[in-house]
Parts: structure tokens; C-alpha cells; sequence
């Protein structure tokens, strides 16, 4: 069980953050949308690590609890394995990606026509901002809260699903 967790959840943070690089990367528009699509995209190998315990270990039959903690700790894994190619990117980028994010902000503001109060408090914001995600205690946690409650959602509705051994049963 812990060899399939393992597998599944390094497979799913490496398309995971692969997708993210690629959108930082080759995109000049970054949408919440496609992360999360990407997240979701890779957080399937939940269901496939809860379905492949079932079929192979189990003989076609799990109940939920112990379903749901397989995807648990796939999402767990995937997390993780998240942060620290996440943390990767950042070293090999200078740890530029927040100062690039926050003028991209700040350039948006400014062409959508902002007071000057506001857009000297969303600088003020923005440099306060920088400040925090400079530090790993902080950047960290909050990477693996970007991609954790998408896991944890995957791993209840695999859970459910799989728990019924008539969906996608296994192959005889």
C-alpha cells in the first residue's frame, strides 16, 4: 500500500507542477482555472491508486475509510512532492516568480485606470506580500495549500465511488 501511495503521488506532483511551469512558462495569462484543471488533471492518479489497491491487493473490494486514506496519503505525497519542485523552480528562477507576479498585478491596476490612493495601497500591499513568500516558513505552507484541498476532495469522491466494487470493476 505504501509503495502505491508513494508511486502515485510523485506521479501526480511531477504533472502537477510540470503543468504549472508550463503555463508560467509559455503563457502570458495566468489563470486560476487552468491550475486548478491541472491540479485535477493529476490528482486522478488518486483514483487510480485506490482502484489499482483494489484490484490487486483487496480482489476487487475496498470500503471507504481505507479508500479514502490511500487518497489521503496520495494527496499528501503529491503535495509535497509539489513544494519541493516548486521549490526547485524558485532557485533555478532567482526567486523571481513573486516579483513578476506582483508587477504583473501592479501593471493590470495601473491599466485599469486606479486611483492613485488605491494603487499606492495595492504597492504597499504587493511589497508586503513579497516580503512573506521571501520566506520559506511561509512560502511552503502556503504552496502545499494551493494544491492539498483539491487532493483531499479527489480522495473523498474516489472513495465513494470505489467503495462500490461494480465501478470500474476489476478485470477478470
Amino acid at each position: 500500500m505504501q509503495r502505491t501511495i508513494l508511486t502515485y503521488g510523485l506521479v501526480s506532483g511531477v504533472i502537477i507542477i510540470l503543468g504549472m511551469i508550463a503555463t508560467i512558462v509559455f503563457s502570458a495569462q495566468h489563470s486560476v482555472w487552468l491550475g486548478y484543471l491541472i491540479m485535477l488533471v493529476g490528482l486522478s492518479s488518486i483514483l487510480m491508486a485506490v482502484k489499482s489497491h483494489r484490484d490487486k491487493a483487496l480482489g476487487g473490494v475496498i470500503k471507504f475509510w481505507p479508500a479514502f486514506l490511500i487518497g489521503l496519503g496520495v494527496a499528501v505525497v503529491a503535495g509535497i512532492a509539489y513544494v519541493l519542485i516548486w521549490e526547485v523552480y524558485m532557485a533555478l528562477t532567482h526567486y523571481t516568480f513573486m516579483d513578476n507576479y506582483a508587477a504583473a498585478i501592479l501593471a493590470k491596476k495601473k491599466a485599469a485606470g486606479v486611483s492613485a490612493a488605491d494603487y499606492a495601497k495595492l504597492v504597499v500591499e504587493m511589497q508586503k506580500m513579497k516580503a512573506q513568500y521571501a520566506n520559506p516558513l511561509f512560502r511552503m505552507p502556503m504552496t502545499f495549500a494551493e494544491i492539498f484541498p483539491v487532493g483531499l476532495l479527489v480522495a473523498l469522491v474516489s472513495a465513494a465511488l470505489l467503495r462500490n466494487p461494480r465501478f470500474l470493476p476489476a478485470k477478470v
